[in-house]
């Protein structure tokens, strides 16, 4: 599906000149074996993707859709369905839920795989929306699609027509994904397929990296020749640079131009790591081994130099750029060329005071240039220098807490390690003091007595958490705080463990006398050790391979692979030194790689980095404000008799006044807000009760009380709220069967061990903070009622918040006392707002009406009950508005209105609901009512 020679398969360069289909339950089979998905998209005949569709609250999401399709998949039957899968979506119609690890709500895409499918989650980008627009669709047409799929029955029920409405979370996913131009798009440039450790898989482009190629292109249309793409560590920038690398080549040869690409890096280690993931995914990868390759490579006429017509990327570090390194004038024939510079980690080591980056800019003035990072510019840093100076403007970005919340990324704990380790660490280092004198700090962390005690304490650590989690394939790496511990400390541990067996096939030759690691057996652990001045690059690159196929369990470094290393099974960062900055997050988010069902990375803080984090996120912060605006600025029994059953159906009801019970699919949306058990239980109580009292009247024969209510729809109604509970306890449950059984082993191993630690608490990010501050003011500002005492007493709260601390100065401590009361006040909000959304729906979602619903059951002078006081508001409203159409200068006569409405009030609720109400309180409600309608008007004249 991604080469652009041979048969012609599809039409991309007039993708309407195609045909397409799309049909219902298409039937997969191959001998005995079928499936049947539920929708099927078909261009030019082939079935390129499919839809899964599952009602809400189904008891364990779309992961059941995933088990299903892994088992389908894995199964050699269903290859050839498999292989021409490019594009599926799996929805339960339900808006995603933050913070949970697996995806149980909502709508996600995926591309095809043998097993262990991966959802992405969606996200629309506001700056690149979709330009096809939804056609309209006839009566007649509609007519022919239900009778088609023998669904005509539910043409007019009010589900059927919520379910059209376009904002769902289905409706959203399936029009832009399969929007035209969207699945053009998709088709041809966001599938890869890479050489993996355990053989080929099949990826597709991450809502980010989608978005962020059509924002650069946008630039260049604009004249742009240089920007930033700041995306968070973990979200795929080196695959980003693969996925442009297809699609500007097609950019540019629209314009008769031959683009040639490099990927700019800072250090060895980077290079090696690019060149790998480049390399799997099918890139000719250009190495460069002297700067006098890289002079002759930019004059070099033409992109591609191989006979395979492979796509090309050549891969150069930046000390490469020496000044002889330019773009001399080229024949006539090479005009057309443009080159594209791919930097990596552009917030790190090109400093304009250096003459690197001057070359490297220098080396062809008309280059595009587009920096990466996953990191801010953190301008304090730089001090002297703007990156956004050298390198242009934010052409996307995506931030870290986001990725958390799209399960790209994971959270992050840091463990303080135990004071009495900390006691025998400063002993030795008082001996050696006065055995020595004044010494370097770095040689004391390198002796042999310093560096067997953090050994002891790091790989008992790890055994630990392996055995915590039952786990083997965890792994470890220590951050050391020189490369002479570094040596030290492999030293001891070869000592210790002994040189294991090596699997020479896996080696290159030369590396088989020396490489320690093998098949590791119970109980003893494996290592190897990683610097620049260690080995060569092939065995550094064979010994990080092997770590990330499992084969290795610790790597100890020193500044190798701090930025750009991928490993998913690392999952305990042990840190023996502070680093500083921009390089402290990078080091950091090594951990952060979603693995298995683990919800956090694990930092091991020797070296107490929490003033350095403090740095850190202010300098993050302050990024994030001048990126996404100031918000502090944004803030100003079984028998019965017939009268109980009455009174318990009458209860029902009420308990139902805030729901919509005529239509099944808007009450569904309406109780997947409810994230309280209590009120769910509630709710799932008082539908249960209905269901059995229907069958207590049956069995009495009590005459006239079935007719009360629909039991029908209640039982329907219970139906969906029971759903909605068992899907929050799934949620809840999800790894409590691993729980149960770690409870035994921590048990035992507490005895065996004794480990304890000192302290263990989440380190936040600054945009976490700036998230939550974002959405508690729009929660507040989206409030109708803002004269609601709950209300005010929320604003209040946040204002002493605010009051109480320069937000852009906080620290981690701060941080984790603000972000609860932050959460807290932001979910009361969404609750209010939730309430408030369901009282203003029973009044045809007339603001008005609701405060004035709710300023009279808050005052508690009604001894009406919500039904009636519904009842008689409804009443008022109908002959007022009535009025007002027919009299639109009505309300130009206050005192006449006002009258008005004292006679309607009298009418409405004393008369027609029989409600006893004194004059006093006629009075106050009219003057409510009036209120209502003359805020409103006022501003007209």
């Amino acid at each position: 599906m991604t080469a652009n020679s041979g048969i012609k398969l599809i039409d991309f360069k007039n993708f309407d000149n195609n045909s397409f289909h799309v049909t219902a339950e298409l039937t997969c089979k191959n001998n005995d074996e079928e499936f049947r998905p539920d929708i099927t998209v078909l261009i030019n005949g082939m079935p390129l993707a499919f839809i899964e569709v599952k009602k809400p609250h189904n008891k364990e999401g779309v992961i059941a859709e995933r088990s299903r399709i892994n088992s389908r998949f894995k199964n050699k039957h269903f290859r050839r369905f498999a292989n021409i899968t490019q594009l599926m979506v799996f929805s339960n119609n339900m808006e995603y839920e933050d913070g949970i690890v697996e995806p149980v709500f909502g709508a996600f895409y995926a591309t095809a795989a043998y097993s262990d499918l991966l959802f992405n989650y969606f996200r629309e980008d506001e700056d690149y929306p979709v330009k096809q627009k939804l056609g309209e669709i006839s009566d007649e047409q509609e007519n022919a699609i239900l009778k088609d799929n023998n669904l005509l029955v539910i043409k007019h029920s009010p589900e059927f027509k919520t379910n059209k409405e376009v904002g769902s979370p289905t409706n959203k996913i399936l029009t832009s994904l399969f929007s035209r131009e969207r699945l053009a798009f998709i088709l041809r440039y966001s599938i890869a397929y890479v050489e993996e450790e355990k053989g080929l898989e099949k990826h597709i482009m991450r809502y980010p990296q989608i978005f962020a190629t059509m924002a650069i292109a946008a630039k260049l249309d604009e004249g742009k020749q240089k920007g930033i793409i700041w995306h968070t560590q973990g979200s795929g920038k080196t695959a980003l640079a693969f996925y442009n690398v297809k699609h500007l080549t097609d950019y540019y040869q629209q314009k008769n131009v031959i683009p040639k690409f490099y990927f700019i890096v800072d250090r060895i280690d980077l290079l090696i790591q690019a060149s790998t993931e480049f390399s799997k995914r099918g890139l000719k990868v250009n190495p460069v081994n002297s700067r006098q390759e890289f002079v002759r490579d930019l004059q070099v006429a033409g992109a591609i130099h191989n006979d395979s017509g492979r796509p090309e990327i050549t891969v150069v570090n930046i000390q490469k750029f020496s000044d002889d390194a330019t773009a001399v004038q080229l024949h006539e024939y090479d005009i057309n060329t443009q080159r594209i510079y791919f930097l990596d980690e552009a917030h790190g080591s090109y400093n304009p005071k250096g003459n690197y980056l001057a070359n490297l800019i220098n080396s062809d003035r008309k280059a595009v240039i587009i920096a990466l990072t996953g990191t801010p510019l953190l301008r304090e840093v730089a001090k002297e220098y703007d990156s956004r100076l050298l390198f242009g403007n934010y052409i996307h970005k995506y931030y870290y807490n986001r990725s958390i919340a799209d399960g790209y990324t994971l959270r992050l704990i840091r463990e303080e390690i135990e004071g009495r380790f900390k006691m025998e660490m400063k002993e030795m280092m008082e001996q050696i003091k006065l055995l020595k004198g004044d010494i370097k700090a770095s040689d004391v962390y390198a002796q042999p007595g310093f560096a067997q005690g953090l050994l002891d304490y790091i790989t008992k650590d790890l055994d630990q958490f392996r055995d915590y989690w039952q786990d083997e394939t965890l792994g470890g790496l220590v951050v050391c705080d020189s490369s002479k511990q570094a040596k030290m400390l492999f030293q001891l541990f070869e000592e210790q463990y002994g040189v294991q067996e090596i699997e020479a096939e896996k080696l290159p030759m030369a590396a088989e006398p020396s490489l320690p690691y093998g098949k590791r057996k119970k109980g003893k652990l494996t290592a190897a050790l990683i610097l620049h001045d260690e080995n060569d690059k092939g065995i550094r690159k064979e010994l990080i391979k092997a770590y990330k196929a499992g084969k290795i369990d610790l790597l100890f470094v020193y500044n190798m692979l701090l930025t750009g290393f991928d490993a998913k099974r690392l999952k305990k960062l042990y840190l023996a030194r502070v680093i500083q900055d921009h390089n402290l997050l990078q080091t950091l988010t090594r951990v952060n790689r979603p693995y298995k069902k683990y919800h956090y990375g694990y930092v091991v803080d020797f070296a107490d980095i929490s003033k350095a984090f403090d740095r850190t996120n202010q300098l993050y912060f302050r990024e994030l404000q001048d990126q996404l605006g100031d918000e502090m600025d944004m803030y100003s029994n079984l028998f019965k008799s017939a009268e109980e059953i009455k009174a318990e159906i009458e209860h029902i009801q009420e308990t139902l006044f805030h729901f919509e019970t005529e239509n099944r699919e808007i009450f569904s949306q309406q109780i997947s807000q409810i994230n309280d058990k209590k009120e769910l239980i509630a709710l799932v109580k008082a539908l249960r009760t209905a269901k059995e009292l229907k069958n207590l009247i049956a069995l009495q024969g009590y005459e006239g009380l079935g007719e009360l209510v629909d039991f029908e729809v209640l039982n329907r109604l219970l139906i969906e709220a029971q759903n909605r509970l068992d899907n929050l306890n799934f949620v809840e449950n999800i790894g409590n069967e691993e729980a149960t059984q770690n409870l035994l082993n921590v048990a035992l191993e507490d005895i065996i061990f004794q480990f304890i630690k000192v302290g263990e608490e989440e380190l936040k990010l600054a945009d976490e903070l700036k998230e939550q501050l974002r959405k508690t003011r729009e929660a507040l500002q989206n409030n109708f009622d803002q004269s609601d005492p709950h209300f005010v007493s929320l604003r209040e709260e946040l204002e002493r918040i605010f009051k109480k601390k320069n937000l852009s100065e906080t620290t981690q401590t701060d941080l984790l006392e603000n972000l609860p009361l932050l959460r807290k006040i932001h979910e009361e909000a969404k609750e209010l707002n939730r309430k408030n959304a369901l009282l203003k729906a029973k009044y045809g979602n007339d603001e008005k009406y609701a405060r004035i619903h709710k300023r009279l059951t808050e005052k508690g002078t009604l001894s009406a009950k919500e039904l009636q006081l519904h009842r008689a508001l409804m009443l008022v409203k109908r002959d007022v508005d009535g009025r007002l159409e027919g009299q639109e200068d009505y309300l130009s006569n206050e005192a006449l209105f006002n009258r008005y409405l004292v006679r309607l009030v009298s009418q409405k609720f004393v008369v027609d609901e029989k409600l006893e109400l004194d004059t006093g309180t006629r009075q106050n409600i009219s003057t409510l009512i009036g209120k209502e309608y003359f805020q409103l008007y006022q501003p007209r004249i």
